[in-house]
């Protein structure tokens, strides 16, 4: 039997200014604006629901200095999804931007690497280089969660249904997870973190937050592997995509985007990189 096809939408819930110097290991030589986005993303297909990652809320955004633009969970709701029937939640990582919210899925069930929860609540948390990252209520309430039987862990790549899989990639975190889903445009793969802009991989300077470099160079390769082209992968943060994808419906313009079509427009493919200004 055929894998299903999944629709697959980006959601853009808060963005920020910032500099490029910000984005790339050793800074960059034509510093200029490069401003940031975040999302979260949603999958439907075979008669299941995925939301991947669940953003962060308006009181971290003004704690962290983000813009806030509008809550991710009840942008749901414009998708005909209410997050208390939400069964299966998959976060990529840990990091404030893409585990807050997760107790407004009250009936979900969270799929995570071990390895990030260990990371998480263990020995490297002492050193706010790395533990800045991380809201400790979050973690705090993933601990609870878990108690609770709701976290199903892995150890590596994982088939979470058919057509949606999990992909090891640590390095900006150190339990990092790509996710793989197959659509109507075949497979598409959601780098999250893996790549915070097209630019990182393409250019190979890997994120400044950073637990492992070298695992953080070999996630580009892993995304590559994993894709049928470099069109199929989503960065986790890039504003492009906003800018290459179409809004599901008019009502939807600005907010979100669908993933399971080609992306159009100048810069794709294996030309998608910025212009260093």
């Amino acid at each position: 039997m055929a894998d299903p096809e999944y629709e697959l939408f980006a959601i853009r819930y808060a963005t920020r200014e910032a500099q490029r110097s910000e984005h790339f290991i050793g800074g960059d030589p034509h510093d200029g604006p490069m401003p940031m986005d975040y999302f979260i993303w949603l999958a439907r297909g075979g008669g299941r629901t995925f939301v991947i990652d669940t953003g962060f809320n308006a009181e971290i955004a003004k704690q962290r200095r983000r813009t806030f633009l509008r809550c991710p969970v009840e942008t749901l709701r414009a998708f005909d999804i209410d997050p208390a029937d939400v069964e299966d939640v998959i976060l990529t990582h840990l990091h404030y931007d893409h585990a807050g919210n997760f107790d407004r899925f009250p009936n979900a069930r969270f799929h995570l690497q071990e390895r990030e929860l260990a990371y998480a609540t263990g020995r490297y948390m002492q050193y706010p280089r790395l533990s800045h990252s991380f809201e400790v209520e979050d973690i705090c309430g993933i601990v609870r969660l878990n108690y609770a039987r709701r976290v199903l862990f892995y150890d590596g790549d994982a088939e979470i249904a058919p057509g949606l899989t999990v992909h090891a990639a640590g390095g900006h975190s150190a339990g990092l997870q790509f996710v793989r889903i197959n659509t109507r445009r075949g497979p598409v793969v959601l780098a999250s973190d893996v790549s915070h802009f097209y630019e990182n991989m393409t250019s190979e300077r890997p994120f400044t937050t950073a637990f492992h470099v070298g695992d953080m160079l070999v996630g580009f390769d892993k995304l590559r592997t994993a894709a049928p082209g470099a069109d199929h992968i989503v960065p986790g943060h890039d504003p492009l995509v906003m800018n290459l994808y179409p809004a599901p419906s008019r009502d939807l313009n600005g907010i979100a985007v669908r993933l399971d079509v080609a992306p159009s427009g100048a810069g794709r493919g294996e030309d998608v990189q910025r212009t260093p200004a």
